[in-house]
């Protein structure tokens, strides 16, 4: 793409660009994106970078921590670990959309009591019984567990020889600014990324404490954007992308008829990635680089070696984004504690829901080797059966 020229708009194809994984925060749903990777994996998607936030940092360092052959069952284990501590419910319980409600919340009520295997277990005593300022005082539980699983399933070394990139996003407690912890950008300053880094993206309060990371103190990244989505776009300007964006919230749903559905479209709105607006604004930056371009190639020859015109011409290069969306959309059963009901039905309900998309959204492969010139970011949601979506 550097070498492209003012004059010329080059061709590009979603196949030959740079294939990059982008996974959402959205606790228990998470397993929907570990099912939709398993699904790319048999149609030979092989992410060279993988982002993720919250569950999506867990997801993604379990994918970058692993070879390729390892990953699906390291996924695996890591969803029927934590989702072993609920039990499966009496068969005729589920049978209908209340039944299975009122086991979705039982089950989330048990989480909420005594915790997630291998993820976070309630405080002892709890938070309120501890001095103010202590670290026990600011979260309902413990993430020690999660630390000892990351330890064991994400091989880091493999993360720092920078096998796969791996991008993982927090919010600093004390100043509000989003940072990432990224290994190509770690390896440069002679930093390594190590199960603290993954522990802050997915430190929700007041729920999980803060994680501290030299000398500051971390929190989820879903506290200000539940999507690396931006920090991909930002940190890549050069090479192509294909991205597969999988997120766990809709911002799209029907008008809630009771407080409980309100509460749970809140949730959606509120953690949902808002693609369709990063795509408006990569479109309106498209639009000024392109025009940037055809008046620098209008200008006289003797403009042309001014160094004011060569920094224009350097900012108005494009790389051409190609962004396919997958979306978990909740089942009528499902209400606001629907990223804390841990229960195994529910894991391997995700879990196929994002097999499922993936296999929808191949049904469409024309958009793989579609020229891409025109504009430079398009996004598809292809996982609706029968109809091809462009956003």
């Amino acid at each position: 793409m550097d070498s492209r020229s003012p004059e010329i708009e080059t061709t590009s194809t979603p196949a030959l660009a740079q294939r990059v994984l982008v996974l959402q925060g959205g606790g228990a749903l998470g397993s929907y994106q570990a099912g939709a990777y398993q699904a790319l994996c048999h149609d030979d998607f092989e992410p060279e970078w993988v982002a993720g936030i919250s569950i999506g940092a867990i997801n993604a360092a379990i994918i970058a921590g692993n070879p390729r052959e390892k990953r699906i069952g390291k996924l695996k284990e890591f969803w029927e670990l934590v989702s072993s501590g609920s039990p499966m419910p009496w068969a005729p319980l589920v049978q209908s959309d209340q039944g299975r409600s009122i086991f979705n919340e039982t089950s989330a009520a048990l989480i909420a009591t005594f915790g997630v295997p291998g993820f976070f277990t309630p405080r002892f005593p709890p938070a309120l019984a501890w001095p103010a300022g202590s670290p026990e005082s600011q979260s309902y539980y413990d993430t020690a567990p999660l630390r000892a699983t990351l330890e064991r399933l994400v091989d880091f070394d493999r993360i720092n020889d920078l096998q796969t990139r791996l991008s993982v996003g927090a919010v600093g407690v004390t100043t509000g600014n989003f940072r990432y912890f990224d290994n190509v950008e770690f390896k440069k300053l002679g930093k390594k990324i190590g199960p603290e880094h993954i522990m802050a993206s997915g430190a929700l309060p007041p729920g999980f404490p803060s994680i501290e990371i030299e000398g500051e103190h971390y929190w989820d990244g879903g506290v200000a954007s539940n999507t690396p989505l931006d920090y991909v776009l930002d940190a890549e300007v050069a090479r192509d992308l294909l991205i597969f964006q999988i997120d766990l919230f809709s911002a799209r749903g029907l008008l809630p008829q009771s407080v409980l559905e309100a509460a749970e479209r809140e949730k959606d709105i509120r953690y949902s990635s808002r693609t369709r607006m990063n795509t408006d604004k990569a479109k309106k930056v498209h639009d000024a680089k392109k025009a940037v371009r055809a008046l620098i190639a209008k200008l006289p020859e003797s403009f042309k070696d001014d160094p004011l015109v060569a920094t224009l011409n350097e900012a108005a290069k494009e790389n051409t984004v190609t962004v396919v969306h997958l979306i978990y959309r909740s089942k009528t059963h499902e209400a606001s504690s629907k990223d804390y009901d841990f229960s195994r039905l529910g894991m391997i309900e995700h879990w196929a829901a994002g097999e499922r998309d993936v296999h929808l959204s191949m049904k469409h492969p024309e958009w793989f080797d579609r020229p891409q010139s025109d504009e430079t970011m398009v996004t598809y949601d292809l996982s609706q059966e029968g109809s091809e979506q462009i956003k």
